[in-house]
């Protein structure tokens, strides 16, 4: 399984909008948290779970969001693939990050907040914790086109 988007749509009519993502069931989640930095340009990398499984939505602002399936939990790949997802507040879109995957991201605006929901409770989510440096892979330049 790859890390994939669930796309959302947003209505507005003469009362406001409406954002929502009805795809997004939420089916095993046991808790969510909010992630935010303090400047943008912040990369916090690379976090990841051989069992919990993450789905990660823009509620502020825009954040570069990348996923790496990690091959040996011990000593890893840096030639694995890395998959890049812009998720960005306006654009309702949760991504699904499937266990046996790192994540981080990067905020590329003043602001961005991303939500995370998480299939594991803290204490499980505590035995289950990996951690890499933020530049084991390094996905975080944007490129100007």
């Amino acid at each position: 399984m790859r890390a994939e988007l669930i796309r959302g749509d947003l209505a507005v009519d003469d009362r406001g909008e409406v954002s929502f993502v009805n795809e997004f069931t939420f089916e095993g989640v046991k808790r969510f948290y909010t992630v935010g930095n303090h400047t943008s340009g912040f990369i916090r990398a690379w976090h990841g779970h051989r069992h919990e499984a993450k789905y990660v939505m823009a509620v502020h602002g825009t954040s570069l969001v990348c996923c790496v399936e990690i091959d040996n939990w011990e000593n890893p790949s840096p030639s694995l693939e890395v998959q890049r997802f812009v998720l960005d507040a306006r654009k309702p879109t949760v991504l699904h990050v499937p266990a046996g995957y790192v994540n981080g991201f990067m905020t590329l605006t003043p602001g961005a907040k991303l939500i995370f929901f998480s299939t594991a409770t803290l204490d499980e989510s505590a035995d289950d914790d990996i951690r890499f440096p933020a530049r084991f892979w390094d996905p975080w330049a944007v490129e100007e086109r």
